[in-house]
């Protein structure tokens, strides 16, 4: 039943507003909009392609539907979780992330010269996917503990470098795969949540400073793998290398091209069909929204994951409590991020790195991730409208 509340603005003045509590119903319209499209797009990019299907058009399609079904389990499972329990399991969740990650380095398979995939049965898990979310949920456990222990005096340097102690752990171990564009993401998350949670300009600036020392240290030292190094030349230079490391950014160059501002109809991809362009149904699922929906498609999906985040920051915003609050920060700095990174590297703007575009790449990892995100979110702003109910 819907519990309907009337609040005066004033003593002594009528009510001017209702409130009821519910689920943020744009936030379930945006992310459903996305994953119904990414299936489409996944579906439309693998159609053709005998070498990924065995010849079955349909193939991940089916596998890509189950993904799908699964993540919405886990996101209900998370939604109806009592928020007490959600913070329990916190570190849980936390040190299962970490648990994923030594197996990769111990008994994972190489794909695409990454070791980041566990094989469970018929299925491939990407341990890092689900690390990204363990360590919001983790920094925004030490903010919010040790922030109400203090009684709300703020973020100092010790809840900063235990946030940062809590991001490292795994930073460290995604970087022996190593995932060069999981890392990224995670650093720019790391630094949204920071920032959200309070943490200073002095730390903020000297994290920006260390970075970027880290990164000329990575390059110098030859840290990087060759081919990784071949990417960034690649991004700089696409008509370096054509034919090797150019290659990605300049066929996904063509085939967002090709689209025009209508498209060339979904599964009428030359580029698409011809499948050129390596990677598309995951990495480079962007391209097939380019050529097959054109500019207007390619668009519309743009807006549905702004939508996305906006509602993230909506929800931080609104939420009654700083855990809630640097959380869903968190998540909306994730997707953003991974999103632009995703969709630049489409464009010819960011480097090959090979990240997911959020509930639209094809992948289990990914989709479950994200499906839990939402769960979170949703819980937490069930519970901050329930807490503006009863004041």
């Amino acid at each position: 039943m819907t519990v309907l509340s009337v609040r005066p603005t004033r003593p002594g003045q009528p009510a001017t507003s209702l409130r009821a509590p519910g689920l943020d119903w744009l936030l379930v319209l945006a992310s459903a909009g996305l994953v119904v499209l990414g299936t489409l797009l996944v579906w439309s990019a693998t159609s053709t392609r005998a070498d990924l299907t065995g010849g079955d058009a349909d193939a991940y399609l089916r596998k890509q539907l189950v993904n799908v079904a699964i993540g919405l389990v886990l996101m209900v499972a998370v939604l109806a979780t009592d928020h007490r329990w959600v913070r329990i399991l916190a570190p849980v969740a936390y040190l299962a992330s970490v648990g994923g990650l030594v197996m990769v380095l111990v008994a994972g398979s190489t794909i695409n010269g990454s070791r980041s995939w566990l094989q469970l049965g018929g299925m491939s898990i990407q341990p890092s996917e689900f690390a990204k979310l363990a360590v919001v949920i983790g920094m925004a456990l030490v903010v919010a503990e040790r922030t109400e222990r203090r009684w709300g005096r703020g973020v100092g340097s010790l809840e900063v470098v235990a946030m940062l102690a809590i991001a490292g752990v795994p930073a460290v171990l995604i970087l022996l795969q190593p995932d060069l564009g999981t890392m990224l993401v995670l650093s720019a998350t790391v630094f949204g949540v920071l920032a959200i949670a309070g943490a200073g300009r002095g730390w903020l600036g000297g994290l920006s400073l260390a970075a970027v020392a880290g990164a000329g240290g990575a390059v110098a030292l030859g840290v990087l793998k060759p081919y990784q190094v071949d990417r960034f030349m690649a991004f700089t230079n696409p008509g370096l290398d054509p034919r090797g490391a150019g290659y990605n950014t300049e066929q996904a160059r063509i085939a967002v091209g090709n689209g025009g501002l209508l498209g060339q109809g979904l599964f009428g991809g030359s580029q698409t069909r011809s499948g050129f362009v390596p990677e598309q149904h995951t990495d480079f699922i962007f391209t097939v929204a380019g050529e097959e929906l054109g500019l207007v498609g390619a668009g519309v999906l743009i807006l549905l994951l702004a939508v996305v985040v906006w509602r993230a920051l909506a929800i931080s915003a609104a939420a009654g409590d700083l855990f809630g609050r640097v959380a869903a920060a968190g998540i909306a700095c994730w997707w953003g991020f991974q999103a632009f990174q995703n969709i630049g590297m489409c464009l010819g703007i960011m480097p090959v790195t090979g990240v997911p575009l959020p509930f639209v790449s094809y992948g289990g990892s990914s989709m479950f991730a994200g499906m839990l995100a939402l769960g979170l979110l949703q819980n937490i702003h069930l519970r901050s409208s329930g807490a503006a109910l009863r004041r």
